[in-house]
């Protein structure tokens, strides 16, 4: 799944705040497509530090009759391809079938929203699930489209031939135009998937187990049949199963031209780094600091800004978890790359520092979180230089001094004489909002794109409000 991306430009309502947040903070209402979006692309359905699943999926269902129904889909198109969001995606498309009749654009949303066979299983599994039979016809028809969209090896690889319902339950669901792919499919005689993935399947499957699967493990290494990413989600494989070919992976970990051409950022080094401080394996160390050294070398690929920029990273106590792990990476790489200043705060603010012989994500691990309050006001009473843009990382749940900094950051543009960007960004999507004024963006997500759609914004303050709002629904008859 993805982890970070990025919402439209913010309302541009100034006054006061006109709602509280869940700490009882003054902070400002998001229009429904603001806070539709902002849920869409960064939950993935689970318990969070304010909110349950089950009320996420209550929010979303509720946004949803806020809404046009053309806005829904557009929002699931663009959180599903865009930015790869799965189960929100699904979640979202089982409640347009079900609350969506007679319109000619569903069938081909519903073939849009799936972008891989298992889509199609999730989207009729929600269905069932709420809503039961018998589906509508706009749902069998546009599903049926995408599975016939799909040749052996994606079918073959995502059929689920163990699980309770299987790739074949949905195609005799759906009845999808015949293909001899399907066809195969159906009659039991599709070939098992060729990747690299049923290469280890198939070694866990010998007599031999153990001794397969660290073959396996070290000839997909050694003959560098594993793309980078790759690399970054297995490193625990290769150590658990493949020591000997530790040093082969930290040699291609650290291949600067490897890095530059699959245009990995920083950020995608988070789940490798994390999965490997769970264990006590040998090599840890050594693949940690080449992971350290692939991260700088990352560097590279993060795009300029030009003039000052200010980050403020929310160290408070409600950033406890994945915001604090991102926040503080995103801080140290906006450090590093684009040599912004630092700034932490939670009851109160100050400025930062790096040591600069420290990595990047040494860096990062040296932020200390606190576990007091959210002061928004202590940016703009702080801040003691004109910047261009003022980047926000917290989950906005402001409260102390009232909340909402509507007169420090006047404040602030008076003292200095600047009117600088804010991208304000909502690292748990929870609805309310800090910022009303121009200039000011409200993002939340996390992905490999964030950086490219804040240099969007600084050229263009409308650039995603128009991304969303112009993704078309094909007006194909049902």
């Amino acid at each position: 799944m993805a982890k970070f991306s990025i919402l439209s430009a913010l309302s541009r309502k100034a006054g006061q705040p006109n709602t509280v947040n869940f700490e009882g903070g003054r902070s400002f209402t998001q229009t429904a497509k603001l806070e539709f979006v902002s849920i869409l692309i960064t939950t993935f359905l689970g318990d969070e530090f304010y909110r349950t699943e089950k009320q996420t999926t209550a929010r979303i269902r509720e946004l949803m009759g806020k809404v046009e129904p053309e806005f829904s889909a557009k929002a699931a198109l663009y959180a599903r391809n865009e930015h790869g969001m799965r189960s929100v995606s699904h979640l979202v498309a089982g409640e347009i079938a079900k609350g969506v009749k007679a319109r000619t654009w569903t069938k081909s949303f519903f073939d849009r929203v799936v972008r891989r066979p298992d889509d199609a299983l999730e989207i009729l599994g929600y269905y069932l699930a709420v809503y039961g039979r018998p589906l509508p016809n706009s749902l069998k028809k546009g599903l049926g489209a995408a599975l016939a969209r799909f040749d052996e090896h994606q079918l073959a690889k995502y059929r689920r031939d163990h699980g309770t319902f299987k790739l074949v339950d949905a195609v005799n669901l759906v009845r999808p135009p015949a293909t001899p792919a399907l066809t195969k499919l159906v009659r039991g005689e599709l070939a098992p998937a060729q990747t690299w993935e049923t290469q280890l399947t198939q070694a866990g499957t010998a007599d031999n187990t153990a001794e397969a699967k660290s073959q396996a493990w070290a000839q997909l290494v050694r003959e560098r049949k594993l793309g980078y990413l790759a690399l970054l989600r297995n490193v625990r494989n290769v150590l658990t199963h493949a020591p000997d070919a530790v040093d082969e992976l930290c040699a291609q970990l650290t291949n600067e031209q490897a890095i530059r051409r699959s245009l990995v950022f920083p950020f995608q080094f988070l789940s490798a780094v994390e999965v490997l401080e769970k264990g006590n394996l040998a090599g840890t160390d050594k693949v940690m600091e080449a992971l350290n050294a692939a991260i700088d070398l990352s560097l590279a690929n993060v795009p300029k800004f030009e003039g000052s920029t200010l980050v403020a990273l929310d160290c408070s106590g409600s950033m406890a978890g994945r915001p604090q792990t991102i926040g503080s990476l995103f801080a140290a790489v906006f450090v590093k790359a684009v040599g912004a200043d630092l700034m932490v705060f939670s009851d109160d603010a100050r400025y930062l520092t790096f040591n600069r012989r420290d990595t990047t994500l040494t860096s990062a691990r040296r932020i200390g979180f606190a576990s007091g309050g959210t002061n928004f006001n202590a940016i703009f009473q702080r801040a003691n230089k004109a910047y261009d843009r003022i980047v926000i990382l917290s989950d906005m749940q402001g409260w102390i001094g009232g909340g909402a900094p509507v007169a420090p950051f006047a404040d602030y543009q008076r003292r200095y004489s600047v009117r600088p960007r804010v991208y304000s960004f909502d690292l748990k999507g929870l609805g309310t909002l800090q910022f009303p004024q121009e200039r000011v963006y409200c993002m939340a997500g996390w992905s490999d794109r964030v950086l490219e759609i804040m240099q969007k914004l600084d050229r263009d303050p409308d650039a995603l409000v128009r991304e969303v709002e112009a993704i078309a629904l094909d007006q194909t008859a049902n």
